[in-house]
């Protein structure tokens, strides 16, 4: 069974970065379609960032040029780095790893969550 675990997040102040890691036991991050979603209060889940099998990545409007998504295979971890945050990035990250290569589905696997939280 696959399992993700996420970590890196905290409390920064804006215009500071943070980096999260997300790594799995019992699954392959090289052989999926892996993203980061994240979710602020009183809003709908969204995508973030995602990374194909292939290395290509993809972002959400509001944070590219800010954000990189990036995985180590060696290690079986994917990364978000987050640089110049604001406090419109506030919320819970999560780590994804689709079933299948090229989308996500309904029976991807979801980490637990890490909170993101921007404050002066």
């Amino acid at each position: 069974q696959v399992h993700l675990v996420e970590s890196g997040g905290g409390l920064v102040q804006p215009g500071e970065s943070l980096r999260l890691s997300c790594a799995a036991s019992g699954g392959i991050f090289s052989d999926k379609l892996t993203g980061w979603f994240r979710q602020a209060p009183g809003k709908q889940r969204e995508l973030v960032a995602r990374i194909t099998v292939g290395g290509t990545t993809h972002y959400v409007d509001s944070v590219k040029g800010r954000f990189t998504i990036s995985r180590d295979n060696t290690k079986n971890t994917v990364f978000l780095q987050l640089n110049n945050l604001s406090p419109e990035d506030t919320a819970v990250y999560y780590c994804r790893l689709s079933t299948e290569i090229w989308y996500f589905t309904n029976d991807d696997v979801w980490g637990q969550g890490t909170q993101v939280t921007v404050a002066s």
